[in-house]
This record gives structure tokens, C-alpha cells and sequence, in this order.
């Protein structure tokens, strides 16, 4: 396995560290929320007003409680997906409020039926290896609109999920749709099905719900990813390492909460920086140094012990072409190489905002070629083929030696026709088709032909039943999907 590619050495990132423990203990951070006030207190932090101050052996302390594995399952617990470690797993970004209509062309807001798509395309995809909810649908009321976008993806397929509340019921209503969905909180808590987002605001703030949020993940075993979204330049420091060190105690403050509130509680050090564009007053995720501050977040992360998380592999691009591209593949390889555990960015395009499913059959293709480098090259006596060269000799050919039959698929990553390797005539007669209209065709198949895997019946029908009081209590009616 290709391994070591690293952003900061450890010099660095003990001085990282180190900054941020005297950040901590002397500026401290601002928690808007009662609950989290009056638990840090207790604990021997220094609360003024809604000032925190946290002693850096109590954040040390919280660092050895928490876990440095997270084990994700499918919908029936058969398959399970590692984070933490050397593995590296990949999703569509999340909360998306615009759709790239593939139909259309257009961008326009996104729709209940635009994210059943999106997991049903994610759900038939080889390297999306987990869900998320990718769009907030502007047919559903705004107080549902969190929990609507979990129900939609756990009926259209099976995969783990990558989501978050917008409101503190939110969590607690979509806590429940989990439990109904995987039949019960007791194997929910066993076999967690989905992580949820907990974004503090920059710089050095918990609001209300976000540290509620936290509180009630740690209270059911639901594991919580910290995600600071730094502006850098204009919510953190103009430089990377001002940033680091801002958001490191933005994530740390977060992890004292939740092993507080519960040790060993699972969470994930996350992030999703940006580069404040000053000449057009943007905030751009597909900035190198975007790139360069989340990868280097997840390097902080995992030399705690913490699994990791980046917004990678996604486009400022307002289309699917070159930059959108080239965007995506730094990206997407930058957190493979630097051990990202937890990559959300896939398919998105306008920073965090629009979603397309062209770009994301594009992105599996990123993905995948992401995981075969991972795999390095292997060097021993089989491999090297010397007894295979000396025997084929100068002039001849492998075409047709045992050796390349038994090592021809196992050494190439084989991509689907969204690849383009035909020659110059062949691809003529194919129709001189351009990469953004071969990504549209395996969209409308896999669309058209891939059926995820049903949920059992009574699963659903507890599922529909929660939601049904969910809807009721708010005096709602439920949209047609």
C-alpha cells in the first residue's frame, strides 16, 4: 500500500498542538448552549458567561477516551466499513441546495426526486461506499427538510450514511428513523448506520444546536463528525497554519463535549475550509490551499488517534468540464495519498452547494483509480516475471503467457465507458462523444437498470410510521416522492 505522503511533519503538528492547548486554556472558545455550559463547568473547565476555558490536561484526557475506530454498517449489519486507520472512504458531499439538471443543463434547487436519484446512482456506484444526504429538497417543508432527506435515502438503499440535523428535535426525530430503519436503538447502537455532521462556527463558537447535537450523539452511540468550515482570511487566519491551529481547538473543544457527556463516545475529527477569495468575495473549496488546510486537518486528526474526515473531491466549477475535473482529482487523490479516512465531496460543484450526477459517475471513475494507487505496486518473485521475460526473450510477445492471463485484471483498475481509451477511429464511430455526454448515458442506465436492495417490510413500515408522527406533530402533509 502506498503510505507516508505527509503535509506536516511531526514537529509541526506538536507545535500545532501545542499552541492550541494554551488557545484554549487562555482565549478559550464560546458555547451557546446550557447544557454543554453547565457540563464543562462541572468538569473543572473555567465558564465566564458563555466564555470557555478549557484545562489542556482535561483535552488531553478526552483525547485517550475517544475512540481511534468507528465501524459503519449497512441497513442488515451484513457489511460493515472501517473509519479509521488506512482506510479511506468516500461519499457524496452533503446538503446541497442546488441541482445541475442532467436533463436540462440548468442549475435550479434541488428536489425530493432529485435526491432519490442521487442515492439511487450512489447506491449502484462501485467507490461511493456510503451515502449522504446529499440535497436539501425545496418541496418539503423547512422544519422536516433535515429528516426528510434521511428518510429518502434510507428507503432507496442499504449503504452506511453520512448526515446531520438541522435542529435539535432534528437529531432526535432522525435518531428514531434510524432505530425503526435498522429495528431498534439497541442495534442502532451497536451497529451504527450513519454519522452525523456537527459544524461549530468560525471562528471559536458551539451555538446551541450544534453542542446539543453533540450531546445527544454521544448520549445514543451515534458517532459525531466535527466539521469546522473556516473561511481563511476572513473567519480564520490568512495563513494555513493560523487556520490548523483555529480550527484544531474548534474540533478538541468538540471532543472534550462528547467525552464528557459520555467516554468513549465515537467522533471524528472533520473539516471543510475554504479560501476567501478576496476579488470576488467567495469561499472557494476547490482551492489548492482549501485542499492543502483539509488534508493536512486529517494528518492533526490522525496523529491523535481520532478517525478523519475532509471536504475533498469536490468543484467551485458551475459545470461539468475541465475545472470541475481537475478540481475533483486533486482532491480525491490528496485524501487518498494522506489517509483521509472520511471523504465528502463527490458530485458537488459551486463549492457545497449544487449537486450533479454526471460529476458524480465521474468522480467513481476518480475514486476508483484513487484506490488502485493506494494499492502501490507489489514487488516480489511472481510479480517481477523474470522467469516469464527470460522465456519470451528478446522480439516476442506476453499476450499469450499463463502469467498475464493470472495477473491482467489483478493489476489494472478497469473503468467504465465513462473512460474513453478507443482509438481515434473507433471513438469517431462511436459518435466522437465528449466525457461530460458519456457520464450522462451511464447515468440514464444505471438509473434505468440498477435496483437497490428493498427494505424488509416491517422495517419500512415502522420507518413510515415515525415519520407519519413526525409530520403530524408539525401539522404537515407529506409530499409525493
Amino acid at each position: 500500500m502506498v503510505r507516508g505522503f505527509r503535509l506536516l511533519e511531526r514537529g509541526e503538528i506538536e507545535e500545532i498542538h501545542s499552541s492550541t492547548l494554551r488557545l484554549l486554556e487562555r482565549t478559550g472558545v464560546e458555547v451557546r448552549n446550557e447544557e454543554a455550559l453547565s457540563l464543562l463547568e462541572e468538569n473543572g473547565c473555567e465558564v465566564e458567561e458563555r466564555r470557555v476555558r478549557i484545562p489542556g490536561e482535561l483535552v488531553e484526557e478526552c483525547l485517550r477516551r475517544a475512540p481511534s475506530k468507528i465501524e459503519l454498517h449497512s441497513r442488515d449489519g451484513e457489511r460493515r466499513l472501517l473509519i479509521g486507520g488506512d482506510n479511506v472512504v468516500y461519499n457524496p458531499g452533503s446538503a446541497a441546495i442546488y441541482f445541475l439538471d442532467y436533463e436540462t443543463g440548468e442549475i435550479r434547487r434541488g428536489t425530493s426526486r432529485d435526491l432519490e436519484r442521487l442515492v439511487r446512482l450512489a447506491d449502484a456506484l462501485r467507490h461511493i461506499e456510503a451515502q449522504s444526504t446529499a440535497i436539501v429538497p425545496s418541496d418539503v417543508p423547512e422544519e422536516v427538510a433535515d429528516l426528510y432527506r434521511l428518510y429518502i435515502v434510507l428507503r432507496n438503499s442499504d449503504k452506511p450514511i453520512i448526515t446531520g440535523a438541522f435542529s435539535k428535535q432534528g437529531l432526535i426525530d432522525m435518531a428514531e428513523m434510524l432505530n425503526a430503519a435498522v429495528g431498534g436503538a439497541e442495534k442502532l447502537g451497536r451497529r451504527p448506520r450513519a454519522i452525523f455532521d456537527c459544524c461549530p462556527t468560525s471562528p471559536l463558537i458551539w451555538g446551541d444546536v450544534t453542542a446539543q447535537n453533540l450531546l445527544d450523539c454521544a448520549d445514543r452511540g451515534i458517532p459525531a463528525e466535527i466539521i469546522p468550515a473556516p473561511q481563511i482570511g476572513a473567519t480564520s487566519p490568512a495563513t494555513l497554519a493560523g487556520t490548523l491551529l483555529q480550527s484544531n481547538a474548534e474540533i478538541l473543544s468538540g471532543v472534550v463535549i462528547t467525552q464528557l457527556r459520555r467516554a468513549g463516545a465515537p467522533v471524528i475529527y472533520g473539516g471543510s475550509p475554504t479560501l476567501f477569495d478576496m476579488r470576488y468575495v467567495t469561499a472557494r473549496l476547490g482551492a489548492i490551499e482549501a485542499v492543502m488546510t483539509a488534508c493536512a486537518g486529517a494528518e492533526i486528526g490522525r496523529h491523535y488517534g481520532l478517525p478523519t474526515h475532509g471536504y475533498l473531491g469536490l468543484s467551485d466549477s458551475k459545470v461539468v468540464d475541465g475545472q470541475s475535473c481537475f478540481e475533483s482529482a486533486i482532491g480525491i487523490i490528496m485524501a487518498a495519498l494522506t489517509g483521509v479516512n472520511v471523504v465528502s465531496g463527490p458530485g458537488m460543484l459551486v463549492e457545497e452547494n449544487c449537486q450533479s450526477l454526471e460529476k458524480l459517475v465521474i468522480d467513481d471513475e476518480l475514486c476508483g483509480m484513487a484506490y488502485r494507487l493506494l494499492e502501490g505496486i507489489e514487488v516480489e518473485g511472481e510479480t517481477l516475471a523474470l522467469e516469464v521475460i527470460e522465456r519470451v526473450g528478446p522480439g516476442g510477445h506476453f499476450l499469450a503467457e499463463r502469467h498475464t492471463m493470472k495477473h491482467f485484471r489483478r493489476e489494472r483498475y478497469i473503468p467504465s465507458d465513462v473512460v474513453c481509451r478507443l482509438t481515434v477511429d473507433a471513438w469517431r464511430k462511436a459518435g466522437s462523444k465528449d466525457i461530460l455526454t458519456r457520464a450522462r448515458e451511464r447515468v440514464e442506465k444505471l438509473l434505468r437498470e440498477h435496483q437497490p436492495k428493498p427494505m424488509p417490510e416491517e422495517r419500512a413500515q415502522a420507518l413510515e410510521e415515525v415519520l407519519d408522527s413526525i409530520f403530524q406533530r408539525y401539522g404537515l402533509k407529506r409530499p409525493e416522492v
